[in-house]
């Protein structure tokens, strides 16, 4: 009998052991677990490449729109064509804007608007937003900003319409900012552009060879 009470405290001791090296491990598991969930798209230009994670989870319509049209390779061939630049905040401040320019041998149907207050995917540095004009008509063509705009986000409580909507975020570069940041420096044709977005056009747009997704960010190079 005394060697059974011993080994049952040995056990114990054992038992309680394994828990304390566990739970380390273990709530680290649930730390990761509870990581939205995105997929890597390198976006390779004719000034460099640019990696963006796209917010499967949290946006999953816009992202599995965005990423239907890299699989059938509707964005090879497309450019980055416009560079709103703003004076005010951090410098350069504003965004590039690039897709099908509603071409229609590449262009998709119309999506279901995903506001930043449903999603949580805000309108920060290095995000990718899709362009639109009414709420649920964005299709294939989305912006990058330059920096944090939050007036893009979804704000419930506005009387107008458009403010309430927002603008749909839905991933956000990890790489590659350097080549953003040229894109938005190139020259702008004071010329091209209609009503408010005259003199946003780039002169020479910038081509997308082609979009991809990837498992990790490339490395410089490949």
């Amino acid at each position: 009998m005394v060697g059974y009470s011993v080994y049952k405290q040995v056990i114990m001791v054992l038992s309680l052991l394994a828990a304390s090296v566990l739970a380390p491990v273990l709530a680290h598991a649930q730390e990761v677990d509870t990581e939205p969930k995105t997929q890597l798209v390198a976006i390779e230009t004719t000034m460099g490449t640019i990696t963006a994670a796209i917010e499967t989870e949290r946006a999953p319509i816009t992202a599995k729109n965005f990423l239907r049209y890299v699989d059938e390779r509707r964005f090879d061939g497309t450019v980055f064509y416009r560079a709103m630049r703003l004076d005010w905040g951090d410098q350069p401040n504003g965004l590039v804007q690039a897709g099908t320019q509603y071409d229609p041998k590449r262009v998709l149907k119309p999506i279901a608007h995903e506001p930043t207050n449903v999603t949580g995917v805000k309108h920060l540095r290095g995000t990718l937003s899709m362009a639109r004009f009414a709420p649920g008509s964005a299709t294939g063509d989305f912006s990058i900003l330059l920096q944090d705009q939050p007036s893009m986000d979804a704000d419930p409580s506005a009387d107008d319409p458009e403010t309430r909507a927002g603008f749909a975020a839905f991933g956000h570069v990890v790489a590659g900012m350097d080549v953003v940041e040229s894109i938005h420096a190139a020259p702008t044709d004071p010329n091209k552009g209609e009503g408010w977005m005259k003199g946003q056009m780039l002169a020479k747009p910038v081509k997308i060879i082609r979009m991809k997704r990837v498992a990790a960010v490339p490395e410089a190079g490949e």
